[in-house]
């Protein structure tokens, strides 16, 4: 392994050291790493084959859960495979450039996923609230409208995040505690005022991610509040089941990266290692959790897997 360097250059290259605290214990850390990824990848994979291949699952609902399935795809296989290099065989250098790709991706990713659940809501709200007017307000044209956006979005609110590392002169230690490049994480080593870094970042989340969560709250209070006026019991029952997985999922994605958040800004106290593990389920338990949820409570998709693995 690279040892540390301490010279006054910036450095080009990084040493992620994974958890800290508990490198003793990093193989068997390993092992739900490495299980959750692979059922992300196979669960997402399969979940976005299905939707594309089976013609009667070609309406929004299922447009939006494989762009979900997508982004569990992108945010999954961007931080794993390294925390298990790390793991496993202590490969840990990282350059500038792969560190900042990392970031790229990981928040690019994360802010896609608020959208495409922002817009996961609307769908279910339209469906349960509005009825009449759901293929007119979300036709095909509309839902690829509302993917380039999405994509849009978080790709022109993080590019600067990659201005703003590269700018930075990195000559203290490059040792990073922690198994993947996070922004404010790889700042935090800079010998240089990282208050623009830090207020901007800020923003991003303000102007993105928050209102995103506040519109998905006021969402599924309407949804809430017509399906407790539906007249038939049946219907309020399937629809709170559907409600219930949707909400699960929103509640696996926001809560973890809050815990996170409030941790590193308030949480001084908090062992390093338990901030570290706070940001890995962020990146490991909604890409493995979510096809399962939607394969399990979904009988369309649980109908088209069985019939498709069947037929192997």
């Amino acid at each position: 392994m690279a040892t540390p360097n301490h010279t006054g250059a910036s450095h080009s290259l990084f040493i992620l050291r994974g958890i800290p605290g508990l490198e003793d214990q990093h193989i068997w850390i390993s092992l739900p790493f490495f299980i959750s990824y692979l059922v992300a990848v196979l669960g997402n994979s399969l979940l976005v084959f299905i939707i594309i291949t089976e013609r009667s699952l070609h309406e929004p609902m299922y447009f939006f859960l494989c762009m979900l399935a997508v982004a569990d795809l992108i945010l999954s296989t961007t931080t794993v495979p390294k925390a298990l290099a790390i793991f496993w065989f202590h490969a840990g250098e990282i350059s500038l450039d792969g560190c900042v790709t990392q970031i790229f991706f990981i928040h690019a990713t994360f802010i896609a996923e608020s959208g495409i659940l922002l817009a996961m809501a609307f769908d279910h709200y339209v469906a349960i609230c509005d009825p009449l007017r759901y293929t007119t307000l979300l036709s095909h044209a509309v839902i690829i409208k509302v993917g380039l956006a999405v994509v849009l979005r978080s790709f022109s609110v993080i590019l600067p995040d990659v201005f703003l590392v590269k700018r930075l002169p990195f000559c203290h230690s490059n040792v990073l505690p922690h198994t993947y490049c996070e922004h404010m994480a790889v700042a935090k080593f800079a010998c240089a005022d990282i208050r623009v870094n830090v207020w901007y970042g800020l923003s991003v989340l303000l102007s993105t991610v928050m209102p995103d969560a506040l519109l998905i709250l006021v969402s599924y209070t309407l949804i809430l509040n017509a399906v407790f006026h539906l007249p038939s019991q049946g219907a309020r029952q399937k629809a709170l089941g559907t409600c219930g997985s949707h909400l699960g999922v929103i509640s696996m994605f926001y809560l973890p990266g809050i815990f996170t958040v409030i941790t590193q800004r308030f949480g001084h106290h908090v062992p390093l290692h338990t901030h570290i593990l706070l940001a890995n389920i962020c990146t490991l338990a909604p890409p493995m959790l979510n096809p399962i949820i939607y394969g399990v409570k979904t009988r369309q998709i649980r109908d088209c897997v069985v019939s498709t693995l069947s037929s192997q």
